[in-house]
C-alpha cells in the first residue's frame, strides 16, 4: 500500500493540469472550496459530495472517562466532532483499489 499523500498543492496541480487555469488561478480555486467547506462545517452545516461522501459535524454530550492506565475516573467535556461518511460508490472503489 502507498504511503503518498495527497495535499492542497496536488490538488491545486491536478486542477492546473486538468482545467487549464495558471497555477495561481488553481491553487486559489482549491482555497475557495475548502474554505466554503470549513464555513459550512463550521456553522454546523453537512458538506455532502456526490459519489464522494459526506462531511458532518456531531455534537457530543459530556461523559466519564476513564484512564486506562490507573483507572481513575475522568471526566470528558462536552464537543463537537467532525465526521466523515464515504459514499457506497467511494467504498466499492477503494474496496477493488481502481482509480476512474
Amino acid at each position: 500500500m502507498s504511503e503518498k499523500t495527497l495535499t492542497r498543492m496536488d490538488l491545486s496541480e491536478a486542477v492546473f493540469r486538468e482545467v487549464g487555469l495558471s497555477r495561481n488561478e488553481s491553487a486559489a480555486l482549491v482555497e475557495s472550496v475548502l474554505q466554503h467547506m470549513s464555513d459550512a462545517l463550521v456553522e454546523g452545516e453537512t458538506v455532502k459530495i456526490s459519489s464522494f461522501g459526506t462531511f458532518a459535524v456531531r455534537s457530543k454530550s459530556a461523559r466519564v472517562g476513564r484512564n486506562p492506565k490507573t483507572g481513575d475516573e475522568v471526566p470528558i467535556s462536552p464537543r463537537r466532532v467532525l465526521t466523515f461518511r464515504p459514499s457506497h460508490l467511494m467504498k466499492d472503489r477503494v474496496a477493488a483499489g481502481t482509480k476512474r
